[in-house]
């Protein structure tokens, strides 16, 4: 049994949601503000939370950004604003996906159950164990683990996954939909600049220079691609 941590201070939609979330067989775990969401992340077994954006206390974004320190619990976040800036934001703080108020709790199961679905197939596909070095950039694929000038790197699994993809495809120019579908998987509803978002993050933090590139590279009007080398 999957254990999903619903956040949002509308008690009667958390109310709801428990209901029909249990009817599918998962166990949930109830938050109404954001100090109590970390408390619970932090205590409880939690394979998925459900966070809406508004709280008291601590927005869903503090939250957020306080379990990515320390968990790659995937988070689906909800927003009653509807406005591009907070889904992106979301996303780049280490959000797996965004739902806008009012939804259907329909998809919300859907979204829920392809996003268990990618995590099981990313944990089946065993990692080759190879160590990916080009210049001053190591990638421990078997470790998940990037480090630059010898210094470890603080990545989201999503920024690895992006990484890790055209490392492995150097020259090969990918598209924002091939990114998107092989990255996030084919259930994924985000829109193609969540993958601008991300290369621009992990740029940030494994170029030189963000705005000069030398390793993840931009086919300007096509996608992206990594600089190419010699395996």
């Amino acid at each position: 049994m999957k254990n999903i941590l619903v956040v949002d201070d509308e008690k009667l939609l958390v109310k709801g949601l428990k209901r029909s979330l249990e009817q599918e067989g998962y166990y949930i775990l109830t938050a109404h503000d954001g100090e109590e969401a970390i408390t619970i992340a932090e205590n409880e077994k939690i394979d998925l939370i459900v966070l809406d954006i508004m709280l008291p206390k601590k927005s869903g974004l503090e939250v957020c950004r306080e379990i990515r320190k320390g968990s790659e619990i995937p988070i689906i976040m909800l927003t009653a604003k509807g406005e591009d800036v907070d889904k992106i934001v979301g996303l780049e703080i280490g959000a797996d996906d965004y739902m806008t108020k009012p939804f259907n709790t329909r998809e919300l199961i859907a979204r829920i159950k392809a996003v268990f679905r990618r995590s099981a197939k990313g944990k089946q596909q065993e990692q080759s164990a190879e160590i990916i070095k080009i210049d001053d950039l190591e990638i421990n694929v078997p470790k998940r683990q990037v480090r630059y000038q010898g210094q470890e790197l603080e990545l989201t699994a999503k920024e690895f996954d992006v990484l890790h993809l055209l490392a492995q495809n150097p020259g090969r120019v990918f598209t924002r939909d091939n990114l998107l579908q092989s990255v996030w998987g084919p259930e994924y509803y985000g829109d193609l600049r969540t993958v601008d978002v991300h290369v621009r993050r992990l740029r940030e933090k494994i170029e030189e220079d963000a705005r000069h590139p030398q390793y993840v590279i931009t086919k300007w009007g096509v996608g992206y691609y990594f600089k190419e080398y010699r395996k």
